[in-house]
C-alpha cells in the first residue's frame, strides 16, 4: 500500500499531461512560430567619372601692324648696249670614211704581222737546228775521244790479266769502274757474273793491277764517259 502511495501523484500527474495534449490535438493547435527577418543584400552599382578640366579659351591673335608705305626707288640706270659677239666659223664637213681603204689597211698590217711572226718563228726554227747540229757534232766527237781512250784502258787490263785454268772462250763478266780525273780507281765491282768464280776474281784483279788509266784531260768529256762507266771483260786471246 506504501507503494502505491508513492506513485499515485506522479500518475495523476502524468494523466493530466496526456488529456491535455490529446485536447490540443483535438483542437488542431499549432504553437506560433518565431518572427524571422530575412535582411537581403542591397547591390550598390558605382561608376568613376572623370571631369574633364575646362580648354582655356583661345586669346585673340594681335591685330597686325598696318605695313609701312614703302620708300621710293631710286630710278634705274640706262644698261650699256651689249657688244657683238663674233660669229663662229662654220664648220666644215668632214668627208666621209673610206671603209674598203680601211679595211684594206687593216689586212696589210696583219699580214705584215704575221710574216713578222714566221720569220721569227723561222729565226729561232734555224737556231734551234744549228744548235742541234753542233751538239751531236761535238758528241760524236767526244764519243770518238772517248772511245780511244777506253780501248786503251781495256787492252791495260787485258795486260794485266791471268788466265785462269777454268777460264773458257766466250766468257764474260760486267764490271762497274768509278775513277777520278787523275785516273786512279776508286772502285770496281761487278755487276753480272760470267758463271765462273775464278774468272770474275781474275777480272776484277787485273783492273785493280792495271790503274791508274790514262783519261782525256776535258772536264766535260771525263764526266760524260769515264767518272762512272760499265766495262765488259772479254778477252779474245783465250783458247778452248
Amino acid at each position: 500500500m506504501e507503494a502505491i502511495r508513492q506513485y499515485t501523484v506522479p500518475l495523476l500527474l502524468a494523466l493530466a499531461m496526456h488529456v491535455l495534449a490529446g485536447m490540443a490535438l483535438y483542437a488542431n493547435w499549432n504553437p506560433p512560430e518565431p518572427e524571422r527577418r530575412v535582411i537581403e543584400p542591397r547591390i550598390v552599382q558605382s561608376q568613376l567619372v572623370v571631369l574633364e578640366q575646362p580648354k582655356p579659351k583661345p586669346k585673340p591673335a594681335p591685330k597686325p601692324a598696318p605695313p609701312k608705305p614703302p620708300a621710293p626707288k631710286p630710278p634705274p640706270e640706262p644698261k650699256p648696249a651689249p657688244e657683238p659677239q663674233p660669229q663662229p666659223a662654220q664648220e666644215q664637213p668632214k668627208p666621209a670614211p673610206d671603209r674598203e681603204a680601211e679595211r684594206r689597211a687593216a689586212e696589210e698590217r696583219a699580214r705584215q704581222e704575221r710574216l713578222e711572226q714566221l720569220a721569227q718563228q723561222a729565226f729561232q726554227q734555224a737556231l734551234q737546228q744549228e744548235s742541234s747540229t753542233l751538239a751531236q757534232a761535238d758528241a760524236s766527237e767526244d764519243a770518238a775521244v772517248a772511245q780511244s781512250y777506253r780501248a786503251g784502258i781495256y787492252q791495260a787490263i787485258v795486260a794485266n790479266w791471268s788466265r785462269p785454268a777454268s777460264a773458257r772462250n766466250r766468257m764474260e763478266a760486267e764490271l762497274l769502274v768509278e775513277l777520278v780525273p787523275t785516273g786512279h780507281l776508286v772502285s770496281v765491282t761487278l755487276t753480272r757474273s760470267s758463271g765462273n768464280a775464278a774468272f770474275d776474281r781474275s777480272a776484277e784483279a787485273a783492273v785493280r793491277k792495271a790503274a791508274p788509266f790514262e783519261v782525256p784531260k776535258e772536264p766535260d768529256v771525263f764526266e760524260a764517259h769515264f767518272r762512272r762507266f760499265a766495262l765488259l771483260f772479254r778477252p779474245e786471246d783465250l783458247l778452248r
